[in-house]
């Protein structure tokens, strides 16, 4: 193993939190159980947020960014784990509270590993990441609810042509359901619409402020936006419809009232992704693995080096990555 590696780390700089590379060893490591040779990551929004410094992501510094990884295991204290397992780690407060992805070698507490799904490749697995994975955890909460059905009207996915929106509309369409995208950019609909959405909705007509009780419209609803996108979408949801609401790319806040609840049960569906249960993240992983079509994965990814992660930072808060970008570490 070599001596030092290279990290990109989130501390103080100028009176604000922001990432800049550095050199580590093993021993800056923390001392949790199981030592992993990351081979691969990937850039979701708050990744973007951390990197750039545009959002309070970690709560302590100095923080190694990155909320996803996927390696192999190089040493283990734990004997459910031994080296050569291929692992993966979504969410668990990594790049917040813990350590993250973004450098060579990770220490990590062995109840955060994920055997790697045995239909994904380690690059997939990453090409998918929490953005994915979270998608799968909205459509799953979707179908459990019980109102969307197939040919029964029509799911809206918001922030579409992002890594949520694009693996969501991805599993929606190839389940059987009728897919709305919602996007600000026109130029992604011949994009979205291969991955299976045959409605479009231009974003600026969600987030202008909308009455309480709006047309119902929408079956189900996953929505990465929040904000007033989400009080329109609430506003527009079928009668015991349902919203699954799992990102604030628009905002923290939700400018709505009681009435779609109380009035026509339309239940807003939280969906937790960093500390979400192993028997949910199985059932995400497993409904990715039989809905996710590989050729389609494929054509929404592309590869880069950790060396450019400043400049894919910048990109995604910006709203210019389409699609997932997986990072490769040793690169």
């Amino acid at each position: 193993m070599a001596e030092t590696f290279r990290a990109m780390v989130i501390d103080e700089a100028d009176g604000k939190a922001k990432g800049a590379f550095r050199d580590l060893s093993l021993a800056d490591l923390p001392d949790h159980g199981v030592l992993v040779e990351v081979t691969y990551s990937t850039v979701n929004y708050k990744d973007g947020l951390a990197v750039t410094g545009k959002g309070r992501i970690a709560r302590r510094l100095p923080m190694v960014a990155g909320l996803d990884l996927a390696g192999t295991v190089v040493e283990s204290a734990d004997p459910a784990f031994r080296p050569g397992d291929e692992v993966i780690v979504n969410g668990w407060g990594l790049s917040e509270t813990e350590w993250g992805g973004y450098a060579r070698y990770a220490r990590l507490k062995p109840e955060w590993l994920t055997r790697r799904p045995e239909g994904f490749t380690l690059e997939q697995t990453m090409a998918i990441g929490t953005a994915g994975y979270t998608a799968a955890l909205a459509v799953r909460a979707l179908e459990d609810w019980g109102r969307i059905g197939k040919g029964g009207g029509e799911v809206l996915v918001t922030g579409a042509a992002g890594g949520v929106g694009s693996v969501a509309i991805a599993l929606l369409a190839r389940r059987g359901y009728t897919v709305t995208a919602a996007t600000g950019r026109p130029e992604t609909h011949d994009y979205l619409a291969e991955l299976g959405a045959t409605g479009f909705v231009a974003r600026a007509a969600l987030a202008e402020k909308g009455g309480p009780l709006q047309k119902e419209r929408w079956a189900g609803a996953v929505d990465s936006v929040g904000s007033t996108t989400l009080a329109n979408v609430l506003a527009q949801t079928v009668r015991d419809g349902a919203v699954a609401a799992c990102g604030l790319a628009g905002g923290a806040d939700l400018p709505a009232t009681v009435m779609p609840h109380i009035l026509r049960g339309v239940a807003l569906l939280g969906i937790d992704s960093v500390m979400a249960r192993h028997d949910k993240r199985d059932a995400a992983w497993a409904m990715l693995d039989e809905s996710l079509d590989r050729g389609l994965l494929a054509r929404m990814t592309r590869t880069e080096p950790l060396s450019r992660i400043a400049e894919l930072a910048e990109e995604i808060v910006a709203g210019r990555i389409r699609g997932r970008v997986v990072i490769d570490i040793a690169s």
